[in-house]
């Protein structure tokens, strides 16, 4: 899922943006057969240290993949509530829409966020690359003004999500990649994937959905940030990857705190007749 899904970490993707993710160019042959689907995941504290000076956290998010005949849509929506122990509480919502063509080669986004009942930010604008491992460039309407080139090889989430699905079925255990998701005012993050060993379908998780019925891997992503100096990413993603594009047991850590996201609802949504 942007899906960099979780950027609560600069307090905001943007616990958002790390779930969203995505693959090799979605429209070729042999590709990921990816399911349109609707899930609902409740959010919570993983774990806390001591130092971290983060005490609690809920929440709920609504993701969304549709499928078109030329792209993939993702809506990812959310509503977090952080306690820390020396600050007050906030509330952050989110809704993040985007649209994605299957050639891999263009991008709209939209993002806004409020903090408190306040609306923080609003990020909106498209990018498009020149080819196939070619590099592109990515305009802004807001902040407006703002635009930048993206990397050679660089991908947008939904094609890396494919991208992730292949290589893992190809047995490959190391992938990075240059992935911008327009979740923030920075150009393409390089993110880092380990994907494990092939796990069986749950035949509990199957009796809530038959798209949960399927095989998939522990992917763990690292994003870091756009400076090419970092050593350290901003933070980690773990998750469970079906082969069919749901993500479930989803683990947001920043390092001194954690969330996770618990898939509770899930259902199917309808593939175009094309």
């Amino acid at each position: 899922m942007r899906d960099r899904l979780f950027e609560i970490g600069r307090a905001s993707p943007s616990v958002m943006a790390a779930v969203t993710l995505a693959l090799l160019w979605a429209g070729s042959a042999g590709a990921a057969e990816i399911m349109p689907h609707r899930a609902l995941y409740t959010m919570s504290l993983g774990r806390a240290n001591g130092d971290a000076g983060v005490t609690a956290a809920s929440g709920t998010m609504a993701y969304q993949w549709g499928e078109s005949c030329d792209g993939w849509t993702v809506e990812q929506r959310y509503r977090l509530k952080m306690g820390y122990a020396e600050s007050p509480d906030v509330s952050i919502a989110s809704n993040f829409v985007t649209w994605e063509a299957k050639d891999g080669l263009s991008y709209r986004f939209n993002q806004k966020e409020t903090r408190n009942g306040t609306e923080d930010e609003e990020i909106r604008g498209t990018a498009k690359l020149d080819g196939p491992d070619k590099g592109g460039a990515a305009d802004f309407e807001k902040p407006e003004g703002k635009s930048f080139k993206l990397p050679p090889g660089a991908l947008f989430p939904s094609a890396h999500t494919i991208f992730l699905l292949d290589k893992a079925r190809a047995g490959e255990v190391f992938i990075s990649k240059h992935i911008f998701d327009g979740a923030t005012v920075e150009s393409a993050v390089l993110v880092s994937a380990v994907i494990g060993p092939k796990v069986a379908p749950d035949a509990e998780a199957a009796k809530k959905s038959p798209l949960l019925d399927r095989p998939g891997w522990r992917v763990r992503l690292a994003f870091f940030p756009a400076d090419p100096k970092a050593e350290k990413p901003d933070y980690e993603l773990g998750m469970l990857l079906l082969d069919n594009g749901v993500s479930r047991d989803l683990v947001i850590d920043y390092g001194d705190y954690a969330i996770r996201a618990k898939l509770d609802d899930i259902e199917a949504l309808p593939k175009p007749g094309c």
